[in-house]
């Protein structure tokens, strides 16, 4: 059963960012309600090629803290989301993917 006020998702960005970027992200997001009504945020570590290491510690440890903000959407939008996100701050540390959704909706 759905709830009644989903639209059908069919999409899930993940954007991987700075932690330091974090509130101009969030900002950004909290002001364009249309392409992302709802979003959650996770503590992360990214490592490799393209990871930028802000603090000694962080390149003590060979990984940069970073966070990740999943957004379920639809397809369609989230692509808009990502254009406008990369001309409001077009970071070349900032990465994303967009995964189907197969299934989505509320325990109750």
């Amino acid at each position: 059963m759905q709830h009644p006020d989903q639209a059908h998702y069919d999409a899930m960005l993940t954007l991987a960012i700075p932690a330091a970027l974090e509130e101009d992200v969030l900002d950004f997001l909290l002001l364009h309600p249309a392409w992302a009504a709802g979003f959650s945020v996770l503590d992360a570590h990214g490592m490799g090629p393209g990871t930028a290491f802000i603090s000694s510690m962080e390149q003590v440890w060979g990984r940069g803290r970073r966070k990740l903000v999943l957004i379920a959407g639809i397809d369609t939008d989230l692509r808009l989301l990502v254009q406008a996100l990369a001309a409001q701050l077009p970071k070349p540390d900032i990465a994303y993917w967009i995964n189907p959704v197969l299934c989505h909706g509320r325990l109750a």
